[in-house]
């Protein structure tokens, strides 16, 4: 597993003072952003959002799985990267994909955790199952004020992870950035913990917890599967939500790299 990136970055707005800390991330994998709102419109935030994932990934956004993600023509995805890159909110380098800066980042930070915030309240506090809440989340990040996202994040005793096991930034900008593998990125016989798993496709959650692949779930890697890429697993009985999701399980290389997961160890003959 990669160890958290340490880094710091100190800039300005357009019209700024210099020298003013936009972000930075520091060991633990704690990742600090200022988090008040600058107002932007909402398909900036919908970008910021996406970027900001994609990166988390390790790797620049680019205008392909932008498009993918936001169910937008590549076209729309140029003119609104060049549209953010004039606004000091991505670094675009032709052919090598978008970043954000520091001002991107903690704009996209915002817009997360009202996201997360508002699938956690959804299903912990309103009884929603996990797989009805993302569309629902989409439209209300962009109407809920941060007062009252504060406020449902404190009825619920801040809790650090949604219901997708996704990490919620703080109301000052504080996230784990963590990176952990995916299902299709471990070795055979590696026993392993499910931290996360994608919120976008219902029909996918709806199978994720019918086999037991949700949050704090274990399982093992027993083989891979006859397809190229496909990932073989078998559920342990600690964490998994029924006895009867404890079977075997084969997983398209698509729906395993929806699942991050933590190593807890790998048998060595």
């Amino acid at each position: 597993m990669r160890s958290p990136l340490v880094a710091h970055a100190v800039g300005a707005r357009n019209g700024g003072s210099p020298g003013r800390i936009l972000f930075h991330l520091r060991a633990g994998g704690r990742y600090l952003a200022s988090m008040k709102s600058e107002g932007f419109s909402r398909s900036v935030e919908d970008y910021l959002k996406a970027i900001y994932v994609v990166n988390e990934r390790g790797g620049a956004a680019g205008t392909s799985q932008l498009a993918d993600w936001l169910e937008v023509q590549p076209a729309s995805v140029s003119g609104m990267v060049r549209r953010l890159a004039e606004e000091g909110l991505v670094q675009h380098e032709p052919y090598r994909g978008v970043r954000l800066t520091g001002r991107g980042s903690r704009e996209a930070l915002r817009i997360l955790r009202r996201h997360r915030v508002i699938e956690s309240y959804l299903v912990w506090r309103l009884g929603y199952s996990w797989d009805n809440v993302h569309a629902q989340a989409e439209r209300l990040e962009h109407a809920a004020t941060d007062e009252l996202v504060d406020r449902m994040d404190d009825a619920m005793g801040n809790p650090p992870t949604d219901p997708h096991g996704a990490p919620i930034p703080t109301r000052s900008g504080e996230i784990d950035a963590t990176r952990y593998p995916r299902l299709d990125e471990v070795a055979n016989d590696t026993h392993f913990r499910v931290r996360s798993v994608s919120d976008h496709d219902p029909e996918r959650l709806r199978h994720f917890a019918s086999v037991g692949l949700v949050p704090g779930a274990r399982g093992v890697v027993r083989r891979k599967g006859s397809d190229p890429g496909a990932v073989v697993v078998v559920g342990e009985t600690e964490g998994i939500e029924s006895p009867d999701a404890a079977v075997e399980v084969t997983l398209a290389p698509e729906v395993a790299r929806r699942v991050a997961v933590e190593v807890i160890r790998v048998r060595r003959d």
